[in-house]
Protein backbone atom coordinates (compact mmCIF):
# COMPACT_ATOMS: atom_id res chain seq x y z
CA UNK A 1 0.00 0.00 0.00
CA UNK A 2 2.39 2.77 -1.20
CA UNK A 3 1.78 6.35 -0.93
CA UNK A 4 0.38 7.14 -4.04
CA UNK A 5 -2.51 3.99 -4.70
CA UNK A 6 -5.43 5.90 -3.90
CA UNK A 7 -6.20 9.49 -5.29
CA UNK A 8 -7.25 12.50 -2.60
CA UNK A 9 -9.83 15.59 -3.05
CA UNK A 10 -10.60 17.45 0.54
CA UNK A 11 -13.88 18.03 -1.53
CA UNK A 12 -14.87 14.44 -1.56
CA UNK A 13 -18.49 13.72 -1.61
CA UNK A 14 -21.50 11.98 -3.27
CA UNK A 15 -21.17 14.34 -6.55
CA UNK A 16 -17.38 13.58 -6.82
CA UNK A 17 -17.35 11.45 -9.59
CA UNK A 18 -13.54 9.89 -8.77
CA UNK A 19 -14.62 8.02 -5.76
CA UNK A 20 -17.60 6.25 -7.43
CA UNK A 21 -17.47 3.85 -4.26
CA UNK A 22 -17.65 4.41 -0.71
CA UNK A 23 -19.28 6.67 1.71
CA UNK A 24 -17.60 10.08 2.30
CA UNK A 25 -14.61 9.93 4.49
CA UNK A 26 -15.28 11.10 7.57
CA UNK A 27 -12.74 13.67 7.73
CA UNK A 28 -11.59 15.88 5.03
CA UNK A 29 -8.89 14.75 2.77
CA UNK A 30 -6.49 17.40 2.66
CA UNK A 31 -5.47 19.07 -0.86
CA UNK A 32 -2.33 20.33 -2.16
CA UNK A 33 -3.88 23.52 -1.44
CA UNK A 34 -4.38 23.16 2.15
CA UNK A 35 -1.05 21.02 3.28
CA UNK A 36 0.87 22.26 5.92
CA UNK A 37 4.36 22.54 5.21
CA UNK A 38 6.10 19.75 6.18
CA UNK A 39 3.26 17.43 4.16
CA UNK A 40 3.42 19.46 1.27
CA UNK A 41 6.52 17.40 -0.24
CA UNK A 42 4.35 14.50 -0.30
CA UNK A 43 2.34 16.08 -2.78
CA UNK A 44 5.20 17.28 -5.62
CA UNK A 45 4.25 14.27 -7.66
CA UNK A 46 0.56 14.79 -7.82
CA UNK A 47 -2.28 13.20 -5.58
CA UNK A 48 -0.57 10.98 -2.83
CA UNK A 49 -3.55 9.04 -2.31
CA UNK A 50 -6.29 8.75 0.61
CA UNK A 51 -4.22 7.45 3.31
CA UNK A 52 -1.28 10.74 2.99
CA UNK A 53 -4.34 12.90 2.35
CA UNK A 54 -5.90 11.67 5.81
CA UNK A 55 -2.48 12.24 7.40
CA UNK A 56 -1.62 15.43 6.35
CA UNK A 57 -3.70 16.84 9.02
CA UNK A 58 -1.06 15.66 11.46
CA UNK A 59 2.12 16.36 9.84
CA UNK A 60 4.64 14.96 12.26
CA UNK A 61 2.74 11.56 12.19
CA UNK A 62 2.91 11.49 8.62
CA UNK A 63 6.51 11.90 8.35
CA UNK A 64 6.90 9.11 10.40
CA UNK A 65 4.53 7.04 8.44
CA UNK A 66 5.21 7.15 5.09
CA UNK A 67 8.66 5.74 5.27
CA UNK A 68 7.96 3.31 7.43
CA UNK A 69 5.09 2.18 5.38
CA UNK A 70 7.27 2.05 2.28
CA UNK A 71 9.59 0.24 3.58
CA UNK A 72 6.92 -2.13 4.55
CA UNK A 73 5.09 -2.55 1.58
CA UNK A 74 7.23 -1.68 -1.06
CA UNK A 75 9.76 -3.95 -2.67
CA UNK A 76 11.65 -6.98 -0.24
CA UNK A 77 13.32 -9.54 -0.64
CA UNK A 78 9.85 -11.10 -0.74
CA UNK A 79 8.18 -11.75 -3.76
CA UNK A 80 5.45 -9.02 -4.63
CA UNK A 81 2.89 -11.90 -4.98
CA UNK A 82 3.51 -13.29 -1.96
CA UNK A 83 3.29 -9.76 -0.03
CA UNK A 84 0.00 -9.15 -1.43
CA UNK A 85 -1.48 -12.67 -0.66
CA UNK A 86 -0.68 -11.43 2.94
CA UNK A 87 -2.42 -8.00 2.57
CA UNK A 88 -5.22 -9.00 0.54
CA UNK A 89 -6.30 -12.01 2.41
CA UNK A 90 -5.35 -9.87 5.69
CA UNK A 91 -7.58 -6.72 4.18
CA UNK A 92 -10.85 -9.62 3.70
CA UNK A 93 -10.52 -10.79 7.29
CA UNK A 94 -10.92 -7.40 9.04
CA UNK A 95 -13.84 -6.74 5.80
CA UNK A 96 -11.79 -3.38 4.88
CA UNK A 97 -13.46 -2.48 1.77
CA UNK A 98 -10.86 0.20 0.62
CA UNK A 99 -7.64 -2.29 1.15
CA UNK A 100 -9.62 -5.22 -0.18
CA UNK A 101 -10.45 -3.12 -3.58
CA UNK A 102 -6.77 -0.60 -3.97
CA UNK A 103 -5.12 -4.64 -3.34
CA UNK A 104 -7.26 -6.32 -5.54
CA UNK A 105 -5.72 -4.37 -7.97
CA UNK A 106 -2.41 -4.55 -7.00
CA UNK A 107 -2.79 -8.33 -6.58
CA UNK A 108 -3.06 -8.81 -10.30
CA UNK A 109 -0.45 -6.50 -10.86
CA UNK A 110 1.92 -9.03 -8.61
CA UNK A 111 0.42 -11.84 -10.91
CA UNK A 112 -2.43 -13.26 -9.48
CA UNK A 113 -5.63 -14.29 -11.62
CA UNK A 114 -9.12 -13.38 -10.86
CA UNK A 115 -9.71 -16.49 -9.61
CA UNK A 116 -7.46 -16.28 -6.84
CA UNK A 117 -8.28 -12.86 -5.87
CA UNK A 118 -11.79 -13.99 -5.71
CA UNK A 119 -10.57 -16.64 -3.40
CA UNK A 120 -8.61 -14.47 -1.05
CA UNK A 121 -11.34 -12.42 -0.62
CA UNK A 122 -13.86 -14.79 1.02
CA UNK A 123 -12.25 -16.33 3.94
CA UNK A 124 -13.19 -19.67 4.44
CA UNK A 125 -14.07 -20.22 0.95
CA UNK A 126 -12.33 -23.05 -1.34
CA UNK A 127 -8.59 -22.07 -2.09
CA UNK A 128 -8.16 -24.91 -4.44
CA UNK A 129 -7.01 -21.76 -6.93
CA UNK A 130 -4.03 -21.57 -4.53
CA UNK A 131 -1.88 -25.13 -4.52
CA UNK A 132 1.08 -24.14 -3.94
CA UNK A 133 1.91 -25.97 -0.49
CA UNK A 134 3.89 -22.48 0.78
CA UNK A 135 0.75 -20.25 -0.27
CA UNK A 136 -1.39 -22.64 1.76
CA UNK A 137 0.54 -22.38 4.74
CA UNK A 138 0.83 -18.22 5.08
CA UNK A 139 -3.10 -18.11 4.12
CA UNK A 140 -3.29 -20.30 6.95
CA UNK A 141 -1.12 -18.27 9.35
CA UNK A 142 -2.54 -15.07 8.09
CA UNK A 143 -6.20 -16.54 8.81
CA UNK A 144 -5.02 -17.47 12.50
CA UNK A 145 -3.25 -14.07 12.95
CA UNK A 146 -6.11 -11.79 12.02
CA UNK A 147 -8.77 -14.04 12.63
CA UNK A 148 -8.64 -14.08 16.42
CA UNK A 149 -6.78 -12.34 19.50
CA UNK A 150 -4.55 -13.50 22.19
CA UNK A 151 -2.34 -16.63 21.67
CA UNK A 152 -1.92 -17.95 17.78
CA UNK A 153 -2.31 -21.49 17.44
CA UNK A 154 1.43 -23.18 17.37
CA UNK A 155 -0.08 -25.23 14.35
CA UNK A 156 -0.08 -22.54 11.68
CA UNK A 157 3.43 -21.09 13.00
CA UNK A 158 4.86 -24.41 12.32
CA UNK A 159 3.38 -24.81 9.05
CA UNK A 160 4.89 -21.83 8.03
CA UNK A 161 8.25 -22.40 9.38
CA UNK A 162 8.54 -25.53 6.88
CA UNK A 163 8.56 -23.17 3.93
CA UNK A 164 9.65 -19.78 5.18
CA UNK A 165 12.86 -18.76 6.86
CA UNK A 166 12.96 -16.99 9.97
CA UNK A 167 13.92 -13.64 8.50
CA UNK A 168 11.00 -14.24 6.11
CA UNK A 169 8.38 -15.23 8.98
CA UNK A 170 9.21 -11.90 10.97
CA UNK A 171 8.84 -9.69 7.48
CA UNK A 172 5.56 -11.18 6.30
CA UNK A 173 3.98 -11.05 10.43
CA UNK A 174 5.26 -7.18 10.62
CA UNK A 175 3.43 -6.94 7.30
CA UNK A 176 0.37 -8.90 8.17
CA UNK A 177 0.40 -6.63 11.61
CA UNK A 178 0.68 -3.34 9.54
CA UNK A 179 -2.01 -4.02 7.24
CA UNK A 180 -4.24 -4.84 10.32
CA UNK A 181 -3.63 -1.47 11.91
CA UNK A 182 -3.97 -0.02 8.23
CA UNK A 183 -7.22 -1.76 7.68
CA UNK A 184 -8.72 -0.11 10.87
CA UNK A 185 -7.58 3.01 10.00
CA UNK A 186 -9.24 3.16 6.15
CA UNK A 187 -12.03 1.50 7.55
CA UNK A 188 -12.73 4.19 10.39
CA UNK A 189 -12.28 7.17 8.13
CA UNK A 190 -13.95 5.68 5.18
CA UNK A 191 -11.39 6.32 3.06
CA UNK A 192 -13.21 6.43 -0.41
CA UNK A 193 -12.23 4.51 -3.30
CA UNK A 194 -10.84 5.89 -6.75
CA UNK A 195 -12.62 5.46 -9.73
CA UNK A 196 -9.28 4.33 -11.85
CA UNK A 197 -9.40 1.19 -9.47
CA UNK A 198 -12.94 0.45 -9.58
CA UNK A 199 -12.40 0.80 -13.66
CA UNK A 200 -9.64 -2.10 -13.07
CA UNK A 201 -11.85 -3.93 -10.89
CA UNK A 202 -14.32 -3.50 -13.25
CA UNK A 203 -12.36 -4.98 -16.21
CA UNK A 204 -11.13 -8.28 -14.38
CA UNK A 205 -14.76 -9.03 -13.01
CA UNK A 206 -14.05 -8.08 -9.75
Amino acid sequence: MTARELRPDRRHGPGDRRYPRGPVASVPLVGVDQAPLLARPYYEAGDPGPIVAALAHVPELLEACVPFLDVVFGPTALPGRTKELVILRTSARLSCRYCVEAHSVAALDAGLGPDEVRALCRPGADVAALADPAELALLAWVDAVAGGTGPVDPGPRAALARHFTDPEVVELTLLLGVTIMLNRFCTALDLPTSSETCRRLAEAGL
